[in-house]
């Protein structure tokens, strides 16, 4: 196979890793119903256990891309990937609250590994005018996963339960773990630039700084709408939970193709936050319409709601790539994974607290929580300045 087929086999292997460990790691929340049913908990209760991955997720970031750092994405996907499959499985066979939180805890930690592989390969194996659209094509991998678990989680939760949930996710994902330990190859020395930047931290760029506090900052309605998107069209709106789920997994395969533009947009200006600056100011416009449908109740909230589900999502690889970008190579996996970790923190931190509001005020409440995070990330998106990457 030619050099310039192979990073596409390179970047398919660890899109396929990521996605399909996805359905574990973030899909839960779409079976919401059954968890709340199956461990008679509320709803704050409910999203930590749905969102507990996160838990394991944001200890073991930074140390999975080290590891690549040092070892390359081969070994942690297949190693990391693998563990959370055998990790699945086993909290398929347990039945108190705590022991399945721990457990997918620990599948989150396991798992994480290939959030920091997929965005290495882009990073190693692809040059600048063309890593827009494939850290675009590589962030897909996520809203991949979860029109997948969109689409089986709800319809396997209804015929088999939970246990029946967390051994699908076991099996995909001990399949994607053995084909990246088979296939996974180190880019030519050429492509990858070698180790020459390690020494020299990027954390003494400010950008790289703000670029971490943007993400921070836009995960909050990210968490709100997928996290709570389909308990709100099920209780507020009277939807089956099987067709909520359907819902969010065509808003998924739209937000795929929302990432990919965005990236095809950055490699075509040579821009990363610039594009993310306009990204955020329709998700403001899209929020604060959602905030004013879930309010009074209107039918326009249900489809707002949908539309927030792709937009929330869309700049995040804009973001990711911008950070890698920063670091180098020498540094993609550590800060890669730092990245991440602010993410998840937030994520874990927003997930109860968003639950505590939208149970005593309205889901309206917790959306306009992330309406106020999205505008508040305005004027810390670095773009004022920014070169462009085109030759």
């Amino acid at each position: 196979m030619s050099r310039g087929n192979k990073r596409w086999l390179m970047l398919a292997l660890g899109v396929n890793a990521h996605a399909c460990v996805t359905l574990g790691l973030f899909g839960l929340p779409l079976v919401m119903p059954e968890i709340l049913r199956h461990f008679n908990v509320p709803l704050p209760v409910g999203g930590l256990i749905a969102n507990a991955p996160a838990i394991g997720i944001l200890v073991t970031l930074v140390a999975w891309g080290a590891l690549a750092d040092r070892h390359g994405e081969r070994l942690i996907l297949g190693l990391g990937v693998g563990m959370a499959a055998v990790l699945f499985g086993a909290t398929a066979f347990v039945e108190q609250t705590w022991a399945v939180v721990a457990l997918l805890a620990l599948a989150g930690a396991a798992g994480s590994a290939a959030m920091v592989g997929g965005g290495r390969i882009v990073l190693r194996w692809f040059r600048p005018p063309e890593r827009g659209i494939a850290m675009g094509l590589r962030q897909v991998s996520f809203t991949l996963g979860m029109a997948v678990a969109a689409f089986a989680l709800p319809p396997m939760a209804r015929a088999y339960g939970l246990p029946g949930v967390f051994l699908l996710c076991s099996g995909v994902s001990l399949l994607a773990a053995v084909l990246a330990a088979l296939f996974l190859r180190e880019p030519p020395q050429a492509i990858s630039g070698g180790r020459a930047e390690r020494a020299r931290s990027p954390y003494r760029q400010p950008a790289l700084w703000r670029v971490h506090a943007t993400s921070a900052l836009h995960v909050v309605p990210q968490v709100v709408v997928s996290t709570y998107g389909v308990d709100c069209l099920v209780s507020s709106y009277g939807w089956d939970p099987v067709a909520a789920g359907r819902l969010f997994g065509v808003a998924a395969i739209g937000g795929a193709v929302v990432r990919i533009a965005a990236g095809r947009w950055s490699d075509r200006t040579g821009l990363r936050m610039r594009p993310l600056l306009l990204l955020t100011l329709w998700n403001i416009v899209v929020l604060a319409v959602l905030v004013a449908g879930t309010f009074t109740g209107a039918g326009f909230g249900a489809a707002a709601l949908a539309v927030a589900s792709v937009m929330t999502v869309a700049g995040n690889g804009l973001a990711y790539l911008a950070a890698g970008e920063l670091a180098g190579p020498g540094w993609a996996g550590k800060v890669l994974g730092t990245h991440n970790t602010v993410q998840n923190t937030v994520s874990l931190a927003a997930t109860p607290l968003a639950g505590v509001l939208i149970a005593g005020t309205g889901y309206w409440a917790g959306i306009a929580a992330g309406l106020a995070c999205a505008v508040l990330s305005l004027p810390v998106i670095p773009s004022r300045g920014e070169r462009s990457r085109r030759p």
